[in-house]
């Protein structure tokens, strides 16, 4: 009888396991792929229809078929990779061969690709099986996944909140335990946001960590990929998967991915960490968030951390004007033939129109001056890492709200002036390109989740790793607190 958890021993003993503990059952033979895939899709068949976070869900003969021959490989001494026999759905923005991917809108309702994206090709190749997609806002604009085709999708520890976004669908369905492991992807803060939305964990790393191939790989998005799930060192397990340089992104970077596998354990004793807070009261909290991250502090100072607040010294309006100009440029672009059409154009978002329209002002002149303003940025980051080796600040600035709001219009009686505003603080991070990986911070006094983020210098993911999983060790929210739907 193979081991769970003492806080997941409601749940059936095979979604209770880490992505880890699955993995080398089925590679030992004390499970079969089969076996996974029945009750897997069985606890998503319990559970999903409460939240929709899981959506072009396939036919379950055909993903046991699947299965079955992931068993044969086995049988045979063919254990494709790290993911041989896990059930994957894979966020709705990434292509999937086969598998209808609508990027959550109706524009693409019915659009099924031909092919893989790069990263679904190399989680393919690890062995996962794709049972379908994980659900998105419209085009991933807005950190609230809802969207005309599929709907909301519920927050896994009160069905009335937003699951956050873009990458709701794979938090909820990682908090749910639908799930081992789930991919995302993160512009300002759609991997950051749910994760510490639904007391999971995620990783936004450095720009080229994880390859995209794209239209312009030259002038590339602030968008990474990057992996979430259940443990950090479950993190580490699905980034070794995802990593790696491509040609197809010549500007990813040059490496394996199995370097993600190396040993988490590591000693914190007299590390620095520099609390960012409010950001000097540059960025409006709801009541209650600084309170629960402050909280989560001590456990840095359990493992011999010293914890100090750090303001950084620079221009942070600047910083956001900046990122409002690139990341019109960079998303209006990708919309403007929709927002063209005017039959399209009718299907769009008022979110989606406001970035084209938003992108059309500026100049290349524009776009260059904001990208100097985020040099500048970077650099008085990197200049707080001579002082710290790490800096933390919280996953977002309010709690999950009402499922039917678009996005929240004011935090603390401050009116935010654009639909993003209200992660600002997280899209500074993204302005930063530094590594951020996310751990549960703990829960508001009425039972909603809060994250943190743990920053690091560029491309220092193995610090990072080391330390969200020190961090794991001493105050695991992941399996001390379950959602309430599943301990009913």
């Amino acid at each position: 009888m193979l081991a769970s958890t003492q806080a997941s021993a409601a749940l059936p003993e095979i979604v209770a396991m880490d992505g880890r503990s699955l993995a080398a059952a089925i590679a030992g033979k004390k499970l079969s792929c089969v076996e996974v895939m029945a009750a897997y899709l069985d606890h998503i068949a319990a559970y999903n229809p409460k939240v929709n976070a899981i959506v072009a869900l396939q036919d379950r003969g055909a993903l046991l078929a699947q299965a079955r021959e992931r068993d044969e490989q086995v049988a045979r001494g063919q254990i494709m990779g790290p993911l041989h026999g896990f059930p994957h759905a894979v966020k709705d923005l990434i292509a999937v061969k086969g598998i209808k991917s609508t990027s959550g809108s109706p524009i693409l309702k019915d659009f099924i690709p031909t092919q893989d994206a790069l990263v679904a090709e190399r989680m393919r190749a690890a062995g996962a099986i794709f049972i379908g997609k994980t659900n998105v806002p419209e085009f991933g604009l807005g950190s609230h996944t809802y969207n005309p085709v599929y709907g909301a999708t519920h927050n896994a520890y009160d069905q009335s909140k937003s699951a956050g976004g873009s990458s709701g669908g794979a938090a909820v369905a990682l908090a749910l335990r639908m799930l081992p492991v789930a991919d995302g992807t993160d512009y300002g803060g759609s991997l950051r946001n749910p994760a510490g939305w639904n007391n999971v964990y995620g990783f936004r790393t450095s720009f080229g960590v994880v390859p995209v191939e794209g239209s312009d790989v030259w002038l590339p998005s602030m968008s990474v990929a990057g992996p979430m799930a259940r443990s950090v060192s479950d993190l580490a397990l699905l980034l070794s998967v995802q990593a790696g340089y491509d040609p197809r992104a010549p500007l990813s970077v040059e490496g394996e991915g199995s370097r993600f596998l190396a040993p988490l354990g590591a000693d914190f004793k007299a590390k620095r960490i520099g609390w960012l807070g409010d950001l000097g009261g540059f960025a409006p909290y709801e009541p209650g968030v600084l309170e629960v991250c402050r909280a989560a502090l001590k456990s840095f100072e359990s493992l011999g951390c010293k914890v100090e607040e750090v303001v950084p010294d620079h221009p942070l309006e600047a910083v956001w004007q900046a990122f409002i100009k690139i990341r019109a440029w960079q998303q209006g672009t990708g919309l403007a033939g929709y927002e063209a059409d005017p039959v399209k154009r009718a299907l769009l978002k008022p979110e989606a129109i406001w970035e084209v329209e938003e992108g059309r002002k500026l100049s290349g002149y524009d776009i260059s001056a904001a990208s100097v303003v985020r040099t500048a940025w970077s650099n008085a980051v990197a200049a707080l890492f001579r002082h710290y080796d790490f800096l933390v600040m919280p996953t977002a600035q309010v709690f999950p709200f009402d499922i039917g709001e678009t996005w929240p219009h004011q935090i603390a009686g401050q009116t935010m002036r654009t639909y993003h505003e209200w992660m600002k603080a997280t899209c500074l991070v993204t302005m930063s390109g530094c590594p951020s990986l996310v751990v549960p911070a703990g829960f508001s006094t009425n039972g909603l989740p809060m994250g943190l983020q743990i920053i690091g210098p560029m491309h220092h993911e193995m610090d990072c790793l080391k330390l969200g999983f020190a961090y794991q060790q001493a105050n695991d929210w992941t399996e001390r607190r379950l959602p309430a739907l599943l301990e009913g």
